[in-house]
């Protein structure tokens, strides 16, 4: 049995972004481990959906729960610093929230947890994040130094193939498969993600999808039924959130890499 720690920066960042690729693992009997850096409490809630005088952040640290239940997590823990917001906010200057924390002093909480699971993998962020979002930068920086210290075999760096999801969108419009004007814009956007020639890995999740869609669900307050991903077509969710992309760099040796890196994980070339 392998395990494998995912760290993320809010509550259903890891429905997402890593979501099939832990589920894939909890089937096949290995040990999955999720780690938040925030409790996401500067999140949007849905409008409704909170009771009279309940805190977003303790409904959001309920959900990941519960999302870790459809995931098949064995172990959920927070480091505990407080959300910074979108880029250029005020709350980016808060001097608890996770982008002010020093980098070391970080990586050193979350290596307390990995010393204790001693991970076969850790998954992280790529360097911008995925879109550029502050806590998700600095998931990226304290998730690398804290493999580092711990000495985690590989750690993976998840991304968003953003020309897989353009050719994809293309190919499903050409097809008439989706109403090209009712779905989300091409994502080409270059700070969103990684072009195909950076991206090492991908892990399919087809199989799973419906236990990503139940542990996106799970996080009611913030992913009602409307939600783009939610309500999107079947076939443009399982091109879009059916494959999981990181960038393992360096990549492990072939002899020396862990089981369980090589039952999920597939080289892109």
């Amino acid at each position: 049995m392998g395990t494998i720690v995912s760290f993320h920066a809010h509550p259903d960042d890891e429905s997402i972004g890593t979501a099939g690729t832990l589920a894939r693992a909890a089937a096949a009997g290995h040990r999955v481990v999720l780690v938040f850096a925030t409790r996401g409490e500067l999140g949007e809630p849905v409008p409704g959906v909170l009771a009279e005088g309940e805190q977003l952040a303790l409904r959001r640290s309920a959900e990941c729960y519960a999302a870790a239940r459809e995931i098949g997590a064995h172990r959920v823990e927070f480091l505990g610093y407080t959300d910074s917001g979108m880029m250029g906010e005020p709350a980016n200057d808060a001097p608890y929230c996770f982008w002010q924390a020093k980098v070391e002093h970080a990586a050193r909480r979350l290596a307390v947890i990995l010393d204790e699971e001693e991970p076969d993998v850790l998954t992280v962020y790529d360097d911008n994040g995925g879109y550029g979002h502050p806590d998700h930068i600095q998931v990226h920086r304290v998730g690398m130094r804290a493999g580092a210290l711990s000495a985690v075999p590989v750690v993976a760096q998840q991304t968003i193939n953003r020309d897989w999801l353009a050719r994809g969108r293309r190919e499903l419009v050409a097809a008439g498969r989706i109403d090209g004007a009712a779905t989300m814009p091409e994502p080409d956007a270059a700070d969103w993600g990684k072009p195909e020639a950076q991206i090492t890995h991908k892990v399919e999740v087809v199989d799973v999808a419906d236990r990503k869609r139940a542990a996106m669900r799970a996080h009611a307050s913030q992913m009602g039924p409307d939600h783009p991903l939610l309500a999107m077509p079947e076939p443009m969710f399982l091109v879009g959130l059916g494959v999981e992309f990181y960038v393992v760099s360096p990549p492990p040796s072939p002899a020396s890499a862990p089981d369980v890196f090589h039952e999920l994980f597939t080289p892109l070339r």
